[in-house]
């Protein structure tokens, strides 16, 4: 089911005052790896936002996101605060780990040994 005009502008709303939060509680950065929001997903009764983290050089991912879990009321909190004459009630927050840059880089890896097979071999004696 597509999305749809309502829940994108929450979601965008959201993002924007996630990334803000996220800075301003120091969660931008966790064990000296970057953490940023890539995406936000609100369900059709505006009652939830699946919140996707991406983590770029993080140790360990489930820690870090373990951390954000454990902020997540002060996170709600501050976002209440933002959206709330936006809002009439806040969506329940959950966040999910973003593993598409994970992907991303598996498949360049893929692309590479394929062309690597492709090239024809160094003519012998030269």
């Amino acid at each position: 089911m597509e999305e749809g005009k309502r829940q994108k502008q929450v979601a965008a709303v959201i993002a924007e005052d996630m990334n803000d939060i996220f800075r301003r509680l120091n969660l931008n950065m966790i064990n000296g790896g970057m953490v940023s929001i890539s995406s936000v997903k609100v369900t059709p009764d505006l009652l939830e936002a699946r919140i996707y983290v991406s983590m770029y050089q993080v140790q360990d991912e489930n820690a870090a996101l373990k951390k954000i879990e454990n902020q997540a009321w002060e996170i709600k909190k501050e976002l209440a605060s933002r959206v709330k004459h936006q809002l009439r009630r806040i969506p329940v927050l959950k966040f999910y780990l973003d593993d598409t840059l994970d992907h991303v880089f598996k498949m360049e890896e893929l692309f590479k040994q394929i062309n690597e097979e492709k090239k024809p071999p160094a003519p012998e004696g030269e």
